[in-house]
């Protein structure tokens, strides 16, 4: 019997090399994509794509408006940040945080993982998005495995049974970019479908300046270099 997983798909380089990663492992990939009032809604087409590349056998697109949560730089009316270093300072958390964003994403992962009979979860969070980011950090992942295993009756029937219930896979949480990039290109992974802009032009195209992609052309540099 297949193992099943659900992958948070983004559109982004992360989550692309969290897709590939899973399919490595022998994983039949359900893909959820999130259409939550972000400026940069470009990504979800570059998610589909990913998600065709990569043969999953059913991809997700589920609106969530968090506009109406607003702030944040990326649903709310409020500047997106540019020409800075790519990472946090002094340990605060960006404007581009968007609040309980991973806390609902994971949520409604963990209803469907329940309900296509799959235990695996999987995302892209990593060591770049954890310094600055508050539900990227590992200790967030796993208080959000502990309740997943609490909180459905996948997990409650497992635990009797002495069994795993749900894992959350995060097969980047201490990679680098750099370590990223090589990584997706070892598994055939073609960066070019995805995009990291937080504020993009009206083609789509990267602003090339936001931190995300600020951090983006630093990993692939790195790895070039």
């Amino acid at each position: 019997m297949s193992k099943r997983a659900v992958i948070l798909l983004s559109g982004g380089m992360d989550s692309a090399v969290v897709l590939a990663c899973m399919k490595r492992d022998g994983f039949e990939c359900i893909a959820l994509s999130f259409d939550y009032g972000q400026r940069h809604r470009v990504e979800l087409d570059c998610a589909r794509r990913v998600a065709a590349t990569f043969g999953v056998v059913e991809h997700l697109v589920q609106t969530l408006d968090l506009r109406a949560v607003g702030a944040s730089a990326l649903t709310a009316d409020i500047p997106v940040p540019k020409d800075g270093g790519g990472e946090s300072a002094d340990g605060k958390i960006p404007i581009t945080y968007v609040p309980a964003r991973n806390t609902l994403f994971l949520s409604y992962a963990l209803a469907l993982a329940e309900a296509r009979g799959s235990r695996d979860i999987a995302l892209g969070v990593n060591a770049v998005d954890y310094s600055g980011y508050p539900d990227c950090r590992p200790e967030f992942i796993e208080a959000f495995r502990k309740l997943a295993n609490l909180a459905t009756r996948v997990g409650v029937e497992a635990a009797a049974r002495g069994e795993v219930g749900f894992k959350i896979h995060t097969p980047l949480i201490a990679l680098s970019k750099c370590e990223i990039v090589k990584l997706g290109e070892s598994l055939g992974v073609d960066f070019s479908m995805t995009t990291s802009c937080y504020d993009p032009r009206p083609d789509g195209s990267a602003c090339t300046r936001c931190d995300a992609c600020v951090l983006r052309a630093r990993g692939f540099a790195q790895a070039r270099g």
